[in-house]
């Protein structure tokens, strides 16, 4: 496997900081543009894609693919598609907050795949962080159960946002898989990015939707999603996993809801409720142990040095 030369940790820090701002953006843009779902979400990769493609182009010369880091690369694309696909399904067929509550299981997911395929077994502390994380998570989403959105297959929603959340854990790991077998961050979200747009490029199809003729501010937030949430945050996310332990990273994106709770606060005047605030609270308690634990600083390369 080839060598991985790591970054100072702080960098790193930093630049999980700035995708988790970003990503929290996410939910305001995809309220902003009033569109269907798997409309927003096509689109969204469709558009990240083609921005990086000369990039990906170059980076690719670069860092070629190879056997390892080509499978994972596609398998995290079409992990990424499945996620975004099943997770707003999920939405339309459940509640929102039991979507939310299972999606927010990513870190758990991600902490047991890489403890069975990676060997990574998460120490006591990161488990109680991520365990008190997704706590927190779980009381922000029913802090809106007072008004419960329509369900009319929970089953089958939740079943989704299950999947969601499997996939979305898969696809991190995949993609750590991918950097640090010798593929560049840029080759890798090219890629990855360009397989999740194929994933999701039949689905307006099927589900009868249009793919074009939405107003101009529906385009312009779709724009703005694709360049904000999934191209500074997601490659920043990518970026974050190459050299931190995985359950660390996915624990941190719980930070994504608090921000666009905030974000949601400032820009439609929604007062969180005082879950809302416990939860984030719990959240934000969570990602300080996982981060301030034993091994939050960057992982070793792949030489053992």
């Amino acid at each position: 496997m080839p060598r991985v030369t790591h970054p100072p940790a702080g960098r790193v820090l930093l630049v999980m900081a700035i995708a988790i701002a970003a990503v929290s953006l996410a939910a305001i843009f995809v309220r902003l543009a009033d569109a269907p779902g798997v409309v927003v979400a096509f689109w969204r990769m469709a558009i990240a894609c083609l921005v990086l493609l000369p990039w990906t182009v170059r980076a690719l010369r670069r860092t070629p693919l190879t056997r390892a880091n080509g499978l994972a690369s596609v398998a995290a694309g079409v992990l990424l598609g499945i996620h975004f696909a099943t997770w707003i399904s999920s939405l339309g067929l459940t509640t929102v907050a039991a979507s939310v509550t299972l999606v927010a299981t990513i870190p758990l997911w991600v902490a047991v795949l890489a403890w069975l395929v990676l060997g990574q077994a998460p120490t006591l502390t990161v488990l109680l962080g991520v365990l008190t994380a997704v706590a927190g998570g779980a009381v922000i989403a029913f802090g809106d159960l007072a008004a419960p959105a329509s369900a009319p297959a929970p089953l089958l929603g939740n079943g989704l946002a299950l999947v969601g959340a499997v996939s979305g854990a898969g696809y991190l790991l995949l993609g750590r898989s991918a950097q640090r077998h010798g593929l560049s961050l840029q080759a890798y979200v090219g890629v990855a990015y360009a397989v999740a747009a194929l994933v999701l490029l039949p689905l307006p199809f099927l589900l009868g939707h249009a793919y074009l003729g939405y107003p101009a501010a529906t385009v312009l937030y779709i724009v703005l999603l694709a360049l904000v949430p999934q191209l500074i945050g997601h490659t920043g996310i990518n970026y974050a996993i190459r050299h931190l332990e995985p359950t660390k990273v996915a624990t941190a994106t719980l930070l994504e809801p608090v921000g666009a709770g905030l974000a949601a606060w400032w820009l439609f005047t929604e007062v969180p409720a005082g879950l809302t605030l416990i939860g984030a609270a719990l959240v934000l308690l969570g990602v300080l142990l996982t981060i301030r634990s034993r091994g939050a600083a960057v992982l070793p390369d792949a030489s053992g040095t």
